[in-house]
């Protein structure tokens, strides 16, 4: 695969989730948690999706994996489409692509020792042929990840909260995968220890050669490891640009605002704060034409009937607006 062949492309992803009522239970809504989401990842590269808590980030990475069904769209691997692979085939591709959750402590079993947790995918995907290889390889996986052989016999509640993430990551590095769903790995760590993650992250990175989709809602963190920001609101992709444009010169009112969130270390450079009026909207009705339109400052009766077509800024830069002056 050449550098320029997408290692992801994802097309018309959508999840709706069914609300179900009646004493036979029977679908009566759906949560509309992703709706037409469109992006690819590149080998090597680091995609991060950027918005707000219940905008669907969390929903587009485990869907990515089959961790979560979708309700429609496309995910091809390699060219291989992820919706329509069976049993065997899937548990193949779950060698090539992994997940580090975003709670490092509910996502590790109290009842397992360390040793026990990063031997467990090497067991099950037959990559060890003894218990003496499985433990070198454990120790190997402790090393990358800058802990030493002295936690194999531990328990998580024995291990603090960056401990706990970094064996969470060792976990997700044991098959050897070309692909990770980070899904906001550091937002339940203390500040210091998130610096560590991140470093780690993109030392792993550019020394197994890793794709990422780095799932925040942080693009203070983002803008330091992604090489692509996505910003998603309500299920749907507003702007989609490399990282140094998005941050520089977003085009869409909705990174606008994320942006003018994100606190400036430098007090001569200030900046203005846009604060969106109102919550977001109900993910079951969601609003018609833009699903932005509701909380944007920009919009005009048009953005009621028409969902917004992504138009290109510059080089690999696209916002769905459909003002001109805007963009």
């Amino acid at each position: 695969m050449s550098a320029t062949t997408p290692l992801i492309e994802v097309e018309g992803l959508r999840k709706w989730f069914p609300i179900m009522r009646g004493l036979i239970p029977r679908p009566v809504a759906h949560v509309k948690a992703v709706e037409d989401v469109s992006f690819s990842i590149a080998p090597h590269e680091v995609l991060g999706i950027a918005g707000e808590s219940g905008s669907g980030k969390t929903t587009i990475g485990r869907t990515l994996l089959r961790l979560v069904e979708p309700t429609g769209g496309s995910i091809r691997f390699r060219g291989e489409d992820v919706t329509r692979l069976g049993p065997e085939a899937l548990r193949r591709f779950r060698r090539k692509a992994q997940i580090v959750f975003q709670d490092p402590y509910g996502s590790l079993n109290p009842n397992m020792t360390v040793e026990a947790i990063l031997s467990e995918p090497l067991r099950i995907q037959g990559l060890c042929e003894n218990a003496a290889e499985r433990r070198e390889r454990v120790a190997e996986l402790l090393d990358m990840v800058s802990m030493s052989a002295d936690h194999l016999p531990r328990r998580p509640q024995a291990l603090s909260g960056g401990q706990r993430q970094r064996v969470g990551l060792a976990r997700a590095l044991a098959v050897s995968p070309e692909f990770i769903v980070a899904d906001e790995p550091v937002s339940a760590l203390d500040v210091s220890i998130q610096a560590q993650i991140i470093n780690l992250l993109e030392d792993l990175k550019g020394r197994l050669g890793l794709s990422l989709l780095f799932i925040s809602h942080d693009i203070a963190v983002m803008e330091y490891i992604s090489d692509r920001i996505a910003v998603v609101y309500l299920g749907r992709v507003m702007e989609i640009g490399p990282t140094a444009e998005i941050c520089s010169n977003p085009k869409h009112p909705y990174t606008e605002a994320l942006l003018s969130a994100v606190p400036n270390p430098d007090p001569t450079r200030r900046k203005q704060r846009i604060v969106l009026e109102g919550d977001v909207p109900n993910a079951i009705a969601p609003p018609s034409g833009c699903v932005f339109r509701t909380r944007c400052r920009y919009a005009v009766e048009e953005c009621a009937h028409a969902v917004p077509p992504f138009r290109p800024v510059s080089a690999g830069h696209r916002a769905a607006c459909i003002r001109d002056d805007i963009l």
